[in-house]
């Protein structure tokens, strides 16, 4: 990486630039949502664009996440580049309907006529201790519905990268931001682009593949971490796109090794997780020792606080499964 292009930050710094530098290149993009401008969001993600660009660039909203998508939908039809905060990923719902019926739909409705490149950011996940309706996974629902790309970074360089990625395009994207990795740092080089729609391998090994996306990826790295110690050669798998699914480096990874888990914080059932599980078994048969595991969140109600730890996947559990699938040694 170029030293002029490169910094260490956290995931809310590199999304804070990805947006300021598009900002400047873009005079078509605009910033908005509950508590964005002044304060600079919940996790502070637009900090200061505000005062740098203007409160007709970077601007709070109403309380009304449908009324924010819908605003949004007109404005991108109209020659915009929107880039909208919903302020936690349980608070979206009530935008759900805009989302599903226009923001999907509008391309196929007008044959491509009306596009909408529009950008809809959700921190998601756990990992924070928040209450109700402040932590949830709801990436399936999402990437459910055809018409929207969903993308989940789980570093910073892919943060910055892949939000500039996603406000260059010309149809809708959910941008799932993992609230517990907000904090984290490394390195992001501006220089560096990303290209929607490719997974990438975080880890290279040959005993079995991980399969992680957003917030899951750090379990999948800390978990082949201990399983190298007992002298398991675990590689892992970044989605980082979950529909387009990377099928190619995907299934590539997979029969490299011959064994696959697939981790995620969402409940299992109906799940982002299941579909990989299933395109793996599917694409990749012959190629399997033993049958893809999945290790998730269960099938409850996001668990309050205290119990959070008992909910999202860990390190134990990534290696419970790791060690079930069939090793002759």
């Amino acid at each position: 990486m170029s030293a002029d292009t490169t910094q260490t930050m956290t995931m809310a710094a590199a999304l804070n630039l990805a947006l300021a530098d598009s900002l400047v290149d873009d005079p078509s993009v605009l910033v908005f949502g509950e508590d964005v401008g002044a304060l600079g969001g919940v996790f502070r993600v637009t900090d200061g664009l505000t005062a740098r660009f203007g409160e007709d660039r970077c601007f709070d909203t109403p309380l009304a996440e449908s009324g924010i998508i819908g605003s949004a939908v007109g404005m991108a039809m109209n020659g915009m580049r929107p880039v909208v905060e919903m302020q936690f990923d349980a608070f979206a719902y009530p935008a759900f309907e805009q989302i599903v019926s226009h923001v999907a739909k509008m391309g196929n409705r007008t044959k491509g006529v009306l596009r909408l490149p529009m950008v809809i950011r959700i921190p998601f996940g756990g990992g924070i201790g928040g209450v109700e309706h402040h932590c949830d996974s709801s990436e399936a629902y999402y990437a459910h519905t055809p018409g929207l790309t969903v993308v989940s970074p789980s570093t910073p360089q892919e943060a910055y990268s892949l939000l500039r990625a996603a406000i260059a395009s010309a149809d809708p994207v959910v941008f799932m931001e993992p609230k517990k990795l907000y904090w984290s740092k490394g390195p992001v080089d501006t220089s560096i682009t990303a290209s929607i729609g490719k997974a990438a391998v975080a880890r290279e090994g040959n005993d079995v593949t991980l399969i992680a996306y957003g917030p899951s990826v750090q379990v999948a790295l800390e978990a082949a971490a201990v399983a190298a110690e007992d002298g398991r050669s675990v590689q892992v798998v970044d989605v980082r796109t979950l529909t387009p699914f990377d099928d190619e480096t995907v299934m590539q990874a997979v029969r490299s090794t011959g064994r696959a888990v697939v981790i995620s914080e969402a409940p299992g059932y109906a799940s982002v997780a299941s579909e990989i599980q299933a395109r793996v078994s599917e694409q990749c048969f012959e190629y399997l020792e033993a049958p893809v595991r999945k290790v998730t969140g269960f099938d409850i109600p996001f668990a309050p606080p205290k119990l959070e730890h008992w909910y999202l996947p860990d390190v134990d559990r990534v290696i419970d499964a790791i060690d079930s699938l069939h090793w002759e040694d």
